[in-house]
């Protein structure tokens, strides 16, 4: 069994994380604890996201997870470890360790791994935020030689927004935004209840779509060991 502890904050999305262990007979366990949420419901402005991702802020937050010994800890958000750049993303990931003592990574950086792994050079990025923190995420992507060859914000004052957003907005989003300078799509935002967009995406499209719950999982497999191909999540947890 892989038990997978995540930092969260709560958005509406949360219960991807407990379908995915339930579609696997429950042999990833994952432990959700949650993180203080700065910014109400205008969560998304990035001086709010600072202090969401503030790293004395997720330590504090680790340390519910240490009595449960999970194999791996990821902090589960994307623009909470994104907003002030690489360098603070690391950051974030070496304090949450220091504290939890545990192979470590974060929404962010799974987002770049996941385009890695699948051979992508240039997204489409899909973003439910507004545009300053939608260009930040392009920003730290661009960091990382990700190339950006479409960026759209939806302007989600927050993470309950965005969770009540149609999923169909995000489909339409991602036909208009298709074309031969992309290689894969991706739907950051770990409020976005997202599993469903997925097959349909890349059915219709042939591309990989990563959505932010779904690159988390990924990521946390990923540093937990496991080998095991995962149907029914797309290409990325397929491959």
């Amino acid at each position: 069994m892989a038990k997978l502890g995540f930092i969260y904050p709560i958005g509406g999305g949360e219960y991807e994380y407990y379908q995915f262990a339930e579609s696997l007979g429950y042999r990833v366990k994952p432990y959700l604890v949650f993180a203080w949420h700065a910014g109400g419901d205008e969560n998304h402005d990035p001086d709010a996201l600072k202090e969401t991702g503030a790293v004395d802020r997720l330590a504090v937050s680790a340390r519910g997870l240490v009595p449960l010994d999970p194999d791996v800890v990821l902090w589960a958000c994307t623009s909470g470890s994104f907003i002030a750049g690489r360098a603070w993303a690391e950051a974030q990931v070496k304090g949450v360790g220091a504290v939890t003592g545990k192979p470590t990574s974060s929404t962010s950086i799974a987002f770049v791994n996941a385009t890695r792994h699948l051979g992508a050079k240039r997204v489409a990025v899909l973003a439910s935020y507004p545009e300053r923190t939608s260009k930040a995420f392009g920003s730290f992507l661009q960091e990382h030689g990700v190339g950006v060859s479409h960026l759209q914000w939806m302007d989600a004052p927050g993470g309950r927004d965005a969770y009540l957003m149609p999923l169909e907005r995000f489909m339409k989003a991602a036909r208009e935004a298709d074309g031969p300078d992309v290689d894969a799509f991706l739907v950051p935002d770990t409020a976005i209840a997202g599993f469903p967009l997925i097959g349909p995406l890349e059915r219709e499209l042939g591309k990989p779509v990563l959505t932010a719950n779904q690159v988390t999982i990924w990521e946390a497999l990923r540093l937990a060991g496991w080998r095991e191909k995962v149907a029914g999540y797309g290409k990325l947890l397929a491959a």
